[in-house]
């Protein structure tokens, strides 16, 4: 079979204009077309009044080898490559360990998914609840103010990623085709089909929910244990080799190889950790606030007269500024059609988080706009200083707020003169339990603040109206990304200075979004396995 890449077609084409194009861009005839499947499609919009299609196909002829010489000097026909996933081990009828998982995020969940499928039987441990009623608890803080530390927008069943916008793309790379492995099982578990196709396929919330679940019945129905409202409160260890985790009712769990795919919000787990010994460092993160402007207003300025075609859906942007000082302000995690969500999981402290449904079609876009620091010259001490300094700008944000759980918010045009806004305008704020108007700029540090009112206007030149009067700052997003990395050696995984301990996914510091972090699962419990067969072999 051939990779046939870079197939242009008009937006609103048939699907004979897409097999006539197969046929002229191989110079063949009707009939050495076998068939053909849509590998990947993306569009081109850099041109409002022309926007395009631009496919990679899946093509078999009667004349594959042919067309491979013939072709041989063009790039974009080649041999397709095998991305069937390969299983690295099958656990041995005599293995008497099992492998125990700590957290049930996308990482989590795949590596506990993966060992499972190979044998391993591991125990997965979950601090937060099981994924409707960690969903009942979420809704508590968002209609009631009523914080669950436990369970909530980043504990629980399906981690973070759950209450988000659900984006399945990643530019990590992924040369052995771990992603293909991820998307299929999504799908397996109810994702819509399009996911293995669209350049930037995403499921939102309700859809993640039910997958959850069906992905957990997998897990269990091949030997895995997954327990929930399950807290590790210390790691067992013995000459710098772990031997086990003790839970916050007392109870001890023994094993020689635990993963740790905690999330990058799981603070005081990572203050055991440290507290341990477990080498970890200070990481760069990223500091800012939740933007909101009108949906319609980005599909215009994304798509022109193609705006509300439903083939395009909620358009989306990226956009980074570099500035003066050296700094860099970009968006992150950007929710066409989406809301901006309450995220704590500490009382009193307020964070924010967008998310959005499958559909896209709440009135607003929003992203965060955020500016990137580093340890070194931001926040200087212990590899924990970041985790302090979130604290820190959460604990602002809630006293901003008024110490309710509403979120301080501002209009970026008072935001950019510096005055406190006072009334809202056409842009509603979709924050849940609710806002309070105030001077952002108290929120943030000093060189934070001053980077975002430079990167604005710059922001507007590309779209415009991003630097609108009336469109809404929500305060604060510090979450971005894990603030410490725990250092793992290469190729066993395992922490720099702990055997048996594996560091995994956004919260050691090796991910950042649904697909990679579910990638790093992969690759995780792959090296799980191999060890523990090299154990059962050598005991």
């Amino acid at each position: 079979m051939l990779r046939l890449n870079n197939l242009k077609l008009p937006l609103e084409h048939s699907e004979q204009a897409l097999r006539a194009e197969i046929l002229k861009r191989l110079s063949i005839k009707e009939t050495e077309l076998l068939s053909y499947h849509i590998y990947k499609r993306s569009y081109d919009a850099r041109q409002k009044s022309k926007i395009d299609f631009i496919y990679s196909l899946d093509v078999d002829t009667t004349e594959n080898t042919a067309l491979l010489v013939k072709f041989a000097d063009d790039a974009q026909i080649k041999q397709r490559p095998d991305d069937t996933y390969q299983f690295v081990a099958e656990a041995p009828k005599d293995l008497v360990e099992r492998p125990i998982i700590v957290g049930m995020g996308p990482c989590g969940l795949f590596a506990g998914l993966i060992l499972a499928q190979m044998g391993f039987k591991p125990i997965i441990l979950e601090r937060g609840k099981e994924v409707k009623k960690r969903t009942v608890d979420t809704f508590a803080l968002w209609r009631k103010r009523e914080l669950n530390e436990e369970s909530n927008v980043q504990y629980g069943e399906g981690g973070a990623g759950t209450f988000s916008d659900g984006k399945l793309y990643t530019q990590i790379k992924d040369p052995q085709h771990h992603g293909r492995k991820v998307l299929n099982e999504f799908v397996a578990a109810g994702a819509p089909d399009e996911i293995l196709y669209l350049s930037k396929p995403h499921i939102g919330t309700f859809k993640l929910v039910s997958m959850v679940e069906k992905m957990r019945e997998t897990i269990e129905s091949l030997g895995g244990e997954i327990r929930f409202e399950q807290r590790v409160d210390d790691l067992l260890l013995e000459n710098k080799q772990v031997q086990g985790v003790v839970l916050r009712n007392g109870e001890v769990l023994k094993s020689q190889h635990i993963v740790f795919a905690i999330g990058h919000s799981a603070r005081d787990t990572f203050k055991v950790l440290f507290d341990k010994g477990v080498y970890m460092e200070a990481k760069p993160f990223s500091i800012g606030f939740r933007i909101e402007h009108p949906q319609s207003m980005i599909d215009e300025c994304r798509f022109g007269d193609f705006a509300g075609n439903e083939l395009l859906g909620s358009a989306d942007y990226k956009l980074v500024h570099h500035c003066k000082d050296g700094r860099s302000v970009y968006s992150f995690c950007m929710c066409p059609g989406g809301t901006v969500v309450a995220a704590t999981s500490e009382k009193g402290k307020v964070v924010t988080n967008g998310m959005s449904q499958y559909s896209r079609n709440e009135r607003n876009a929003n992203s965060a706009v955020v500016v990137g620091i580093d340890p070194e010259k931001d926040y200087p001490g212990n590899p924990l200083a970041g985790l302090e300094l979130q604290n820190e700008l959460e604990e602002r944000a809630f006293v901003l707020g008024g110490e309710d759980y509403n979120a301080p918010a501002q209009l970026v045009g008072d935001f950019l003169k510096g005055q406190p806004s006072t009334e809202l305008g056409d842009v509603e704020p979709s924050y849940k339990p609710g806002v309070k108007l105030v001077d952002l700029s108290e929120c943030l540090p000093d060189y934070a603040i001053l980077a975002i009112k430079e990167a604005l206007p710059a922001f507007d030149k590309k779209i415009r109206g991003f630097a609108r009067h009336d469109a809404i700052l929500t305060g604060v997003e510090t979450r971005t990304s894990s603030p410490v990395r725990i250092k793992r050696d290469y190729p066993s995984l395992q922490s720099i200075n702990t055997q048996g301990f594996y560091p995994a996914g956004e919260g050691a510091g090796y991910a950042g979004g649904i697909l990679s972090a579910a990638v790093d699962g992969i690759k995780i419990a792959e090296a799980v396995a191999l060890d523990m067969l090299l154990s059962n072999q050598q005991s």
